[in-house]
């Protein structure tokens, strides 16, 4: 399985988010952006790639472990920024962003715990991708758009670990599926 472990944000935050980029998509060129939607929307705390079936339930017992020792915290979505010279678009995070940090350090130490091998370790750069694109795009003007959005602040309680089906038809513009698999209360409540 391809999996990750992430936050999720609630609905009326992605929705808030899905009224921004509708205006973000009718700016000159963002046809030739691949946008994500908000079903697909997440903050990933650590991508783990292809694990096998046999290790996931030794990875689910650690993310559980992890996600008992952080407390819930607030977070909000809040402007934005790129990666690779406009290869991808993304809005950032607000509020307790270092608890959002600690939780991604605990997320990959797991994975470390399990057994997989997470590469070298990178500071973790809270972000929630919203397009991408093949080749470098100037997507300035949507950092810019972006610049002053602010969403609701909510209460993170838990940490999800997904699974990624990525697409398989060959339809331009066809985006990955994800489903959670393991859902793990923050602080052991719940």
């Amino acid at each position: 399985m391809r999996l990750f472990a992430a936050v999720l944000p609630p609905t009326d935050v992605a929705d808030e988010l899905a009224t921004e980029v509708r205006e973000l998509r009718g700016l000159p060129g963002a046809e030739g952006l691949r946008w994500t939607g908000p079903e697909g929307w997440h903050f990933t705390l650590a991508f783990y790639g292809e694990v096998d079936d046999d290790v996931v339930p030794e990875l689910s017992a650690r993310l559980a472990r992890a996600a008992g020792r952080c407390a819930p915290f607030e977070l909000a979505v809040r402007g934005g920024g790129q990666f690779g010279h406009g290869r991808a678009l993304w809005a950032g995070a607000a509020e307790d962003v270092p608890a959002l940090r600690l939780l991604a350090d605990r997320a990959e130490a797991a994975a470390r715990k399990a057994g997989l091998d997470m590469g070298e370790h990178r500071r973790y750069k809270a972000h929630l991708t919203l397009a991408r694109s093949r080749d470098a795009v100037d997507v300035r003007p949507y950092v810019e758009a972006l610049h002053g959005f602010r969403g609701r602040t909510w209460t993170v309680r838990e940490l999800v670990l997904v699974r990624s089906r990525l697409p398989r038809s060959g339809v331009p513009g066809e985006q990955p599926r994800y489903e959670p698999v393991g859902r793990w209360a923050l602080g052991g409540a719940g």
